[in-house]
């Protein structure tokens, strides 16, 4: 699907007002997981500053055992310090990389800001080598942008 196409669901889930905020992250990762061929796992992991780890809150896809990252672990652990897109073309080639599956190949993950601060991301996880572009990247930016309102 279009990336554009998905714009008016995405919108449509942030602005149910009768839904909390979990079941909406839910919903944007069920949506992106099965809108998006190689969009393969979809999950939003937040951080917690005290204990300087990320929680997965909600998800798509396969169940994980990395419910609980280390900041600086990982791909996800890595964007939590430096709060910038990661993009991963090959996770095989990537040193600090959690596998999650022998299926997955690449992975990008995109900080969530609210008020200037990188409060969680969207990490995504793609069974095929390099799908990711920088159309997956603005859209993602433009998704997390609109998550941020919830907060």
């Amino acid at each position: 699907m279009n990336l554009e196409a998905l714009k008016p669901k995405i919108e449509a889930i942030i602005k149910d007002q009768s839904t909390p905020i979990d079941p909406k992250l839910s919903a944007i990762c069920t949506e992106l997981q099965e809108s998006i061929s190689y969009y393969n796992w979809v999950g939003y992991y937040f951080a917690d500053f005290d204990t300087k780890t990320l929680h997965l809150k909600a998800y798509a896809g396969a169940p994980t055992d990395h419910t609980v990252i280390p900041f600086g672990k990982g791909i996800c652990g890595q964007v939590a310090l430096s709060n910038k897109n990661f993009v991963v073309p090959d996770v095989s080639a990537q040193d600090n990389y959690i596998a999650c599956s022998i299926t997955v190949k690449s992975e990008i993950v995109v900080p969530l800001f609210v008020q200037e601060q990188n409060i969680g991301q969207i990490d995504i996880d793609s069974h095929s080598i390099d799908p990711f572009d920088q159309k997956d990247e603005q859209f993602l930016e433009w998704v997390n942008a609109q998550v941020a309102t919830l907060f």
